[in-house]
């Protein structure tokens, strides 16, 4: 197995308490709100909710993407940082084992944030990530990252 490792960062005029309440603490929510053509449903396969838990995302018939399972390694409130893992899905296909997600939202001098994110793959035997494989998946991400920006930019008292 081999780890490919990206750093990314972005940055927004949301603060960064707001941004990480919307995108962690209250992300199945938000996703179900904003996304409905996309995700039909999020559920705990395992835990509570929190820490060690295992969730599943289920999305649309129709979608390219059945169905993802990520597992929670770290919600840390003070900090702003959460750390975890997709652990099984459709985006992992035979040449992936997991992806490994370290997010910390930090405050920028305009009163908004700065996303750092740091992304590993682990992957099956010897097979070596694509940097284009890797701007896929950066891609989809920054899509919902985008949707959600919008949408708190648009309701300034939403998780003040």
């Amino acid at each position: 197995m081999g780890v490919t490792t990206y750093t990314h960062e972005t940055t927004t005029p949301v603060a960064p308490t707001r941004l990480f309440k919307a995108l962690v603490l209250d992300s199945d929510n938000l996703a179900l709100k904003l996304m409905p053509q996309i995700v039909n449903n999020i559920e705990i396969v395992e835990g509570d909710g929190g820490v060690g838990s295992i969730k599943k995302m289920n999305f649309v018939e129709g979608h390219p993407i059945k169905y993802l399972k990520h597992k929670i390694h770290v919600v840390d409130d003070k900090n702003l940082v959460t750390k975890y893992s997709m652990i099984e899905g459709d985006v992992l296909g035979d040449k992936l084992e997991s992806i490994f997600y370290d997010v910390k939202f930090e405050a920028a001098g305009n009163g908004g944030c700065v996303c750092k994110s740091i992304t590993e793959y682990h992957t099956k035997g010897d097979y070596v990530l694509k940097e284009e494989e890797h701007n896929e998946g950066k891609n989809q991400g920054m899509k919902l990252f985008k949707i959600v920006e919008a949408y708190l930019l648009a309701n300034p008292t939403v998780y003040a």
